[in-house]
């Protein structure tokens, strides 16, 4: 039988539903919204979800089942998941198991069958908050339970998402819609300007799909763990360097900070989303917790140079003080939502960022086209 489950947030609201997936221990963790209408694999095995209990506003989960492709990563990263309706006979020819069977297999809990409208719009009037998913358990002990552990910004969920050790990323890679292996014919597209060009990735919980755009477009790609310093980095002769996207509070990353400012002038850097604010931080720049959050895959930014309009994935809780950037640095993307900075540019230095997902995954490919702008100003530095 179906158990009845509890998503319990911390200013005490409750709602009730079925459990799905894992029962054998609650979950907890901040509780956010995604607006992506499709894309829930990539979203559960996103690194940056870590510590976070993930609500999809789009109603039915799981029609098209899990396949064995799109993998952000080795696992289930969400500390759980609340959905209105999840399908238990999904339909799709690469499907290999349920949602439920997926969740369940790697021990994180999920509740189905509650009105997520209703979770939203508290989170878009309130802010996010902590919460957790109770299965047969009272709300009222849940919400005990809940206020004796630490808050979201108040652990590094870096360290605990971030590879041990250095790896290449070698595995064989099929452009996005098409059987063919991408390599070749896209180092041949851009003739010499990426080909052979050795990029280190800082792991701060990187998604797959960067590792992916990266090999390719021709470059011999390597990962990092995200406490590797600048000597380590640098020890490897790179080309550039890419900061990836990550969990949790910029404000917890000195080590990465550290390591940012010490590759700053020394080889061509790129940041997304947390790498964009650990560089604003490399910089003496400030950042602070939004409200509720930038995650989906319709959200409207604005190059400032040209004026065009990209939609973008994004999916982040914190954001770049403008006020507190350095002269050096200037904003080259505009968040048209609410203003807020959505990339970085460096006036002299090889140093660009930005802070939604140029790999999307889920999410438009309008902005893959910032790697070629990277690997361009590799090329021109090399």
């Amino acid at each position: 039988m179906t158990k009845q489950a509890h998503l319990v947030l911390e200013d005490g609201s409750v709602y009730r539903g079925r459990a799905f997936g894992s029962t054998d221990s609650p979950a907890h963790g901040e509780v956010v919204f995604n607006t992506s209408m499709t894309g829930y694999q990539e979203m559960l095995t996103d690194p940056s979800y870590a510590g976070q209990i993930v609500v999809p506003t789009y109603p039915l989960i799981g029609n098209y089942g899990i396949n064995d492709q799109d993998f952000e990563s080795r696992r289930v990263q969400v500390a759980g998941f609340v959905v209105r309706e999840h399908c238990e006979r999904p339909s799709h020819s690469l499907s290999s198991r349920t949602l439920d069977e997926f969740l369940a297999g790697q021990g994180v809990p999920g509740i189905s069958g509650v009105d997520t409208r209703a979770i939203t719009r508290r989170l878009r009037t309130h802010g996010v908050m902590m919460g957790t998913i109770a299965v047969d358990e009272p709300p009222e002990a849940a919400l005990a339970r809940l206020r004796d552990l630490p808050g979201y910004g108040d652990v590094d969920f870096v360290r605990q998402v971030s590879t041990e050790a250095a790896y290449d990323w070698d595995d064989p890679v099929k452009a996005p819609g098409t059987g063919a292996a991408a390599g070749p014919e896209r180092v041949a597209a851009l003739g010499h300007a990426a080909a052979g060009q050795k990029i280190l990735v800082s792991d701060y919980g990187l998604k797959y799909n960067i590792l992916r755009m990266l090999h390719s477009r021709g470059c011999d790609v390597t990962a990092f763990p995200a406490t590797a310093s600048a000597g380590d980095i640098l020890a490897e002769n790179p080309d550039g360097v890419v900061l990836s996207p990550g969990p949790g509070d910029p404000e917890m990353l000195d080590y990465a900070v550290e390591t940012a400012r010490g590759l700053m002038g020394r080889v061509p850097v790129m940041g997304i989303c947390l790498g964009n604010q650990v560089i604003a931080r490399a910089f003496g720049a400030k950042t602070y917790k939004l409200k509720f959050g930038h995650r989906g895959a319709n959200h409207p930014v604005r190059d400032v140079a040209t004026g065009r309009v990209y939609i973008t994935a994004q999916n982040h809780g914190y954001a770049v003080d403008t006020a507190s950037l350095p002269a050096e640095l200037e904003v080259s993307h505009i968040s048209l939502n609410d203003d807020t900075v959505e990339g970085l540019r460096h006036r002299s230095l090889p140093v660009m960022s930005i802070q939604y997902h140029s790999e999307a995954s889920p999410g438009p490919r309008d902005n893959e086209y910032l790697f070629d702008r990277f690997l361009g100003m590799v090329s021109d530095v090399r």
